[in-house]
């Protein structure tokens, strides 16, 4: 009994891990089968995309075209074909009058069209024309605007030229004034300048008597150098004389 049940047990761990593996790749294919699905619809939809951009182009350039051949898009030129080929087939064609008016109502309404575009086309062409003349005003007035601007420029900067020499006029003028401050008041100085006239006026006349004294002086020093020296002369000839008187004394009293 316990063979059978290990052997039972065995092919069940065997069974389950089989059954494990096949899950596993299971797992692994439906992992890869979705990869390659997201891929698929990611390619798909870059297709898509790329296509639609694509025809988006395509009609873009029919739209322009169509607007390069009709002008503001309005196809005067096919109504005019349409109303040439229709009044040629109305002209030709053997049909009912109910027919003929049903197409005569037709090219009516088509000539009508046309002639509204016509009237719209000359109503812009007018509009053009106006704005056209607007805006050469408002470029007259632009070109005025920027001469008298020019003008307004230059005026400022002769005035930021005057001003600048004014501010250094005055700087300069501060300048002086503070050299000034710095000296004592005119009324004081004139008065100071008075009494120094005064006093050099005192001091001349000091020094005129000074010198006349003194020229007195050496007049009188003059006089009495030359009574001295006459004087001196006086004393020396008297001396001399009395000197002579004694030598002739001296022989007479020896002979005695």
């Amino acid at each position: 009994m316990t063979s059978v049940s290990e052997e039972a047990g065995r092919s069940l761990t065997a069974q389950q891990k089989s059954l494990a593996v096949v899950t596993d790749r299971r797992q692994v294919h439906s992992y890869r089968g979705s990869r390659c699905c997201r891929r698929k619809r990611d390619t798909r939809r870059v297709y898509i995309n790329w296509m639609n951009r694509a025809k988006e182009t395509e009609d873009d350039e029919v739209i322009r075209k169509r607007l390069l051949i009709d002008g503001d898009g309005a196809g005067d030129d096919r109504r005019i074909n349409v109303l040439l080929k229709s009044f040629t087939k109305w002209c030709n064609s053997p049909g009912t009058p109910d027919e003929g008016f049903t197409q005569y109502q037709r090219m009516m309404g088509i000539l009508a069209q046309c002639e509204f575009s016509m009237g719209k086309t000359l109503m812009v062409y007018d509009m053009n024309l106006r704005e056209m003349e607007n805006y050469e005003k408002i470029y007259t007035n632009i070109e005025q605007n920027i001469t008298s601007a020019h003008d307004k420029i230059a005026e400022c900067k002769k005035e930021i030229q005057r001003a600048k020499r004014i501010r250094k006029n005055r700087q300069e003028y501060d300048a002086l004034a503070k050299v000034i401050q710095q000296h004592p008041d005119r009324h004081e100085t004139l008065k100071q300048l008075e009494a120094l006239d005064k006093e050099l006026q005192q001091l001349s006349h000091i020094k005129e008597n000074v010198d006349a004294k003194l020229e007195l002086r050496k007049k009188q020093f003059h006089v009495l150098l030359s009574t001295i020296q006459e004087l001196q002369q006086t004393l020396e000839n008297d001396e001399k004389s009395d000197n002579d008187e004694n030598i002739q004394g001296s022989p007479a009293q020896n002979g005695e």
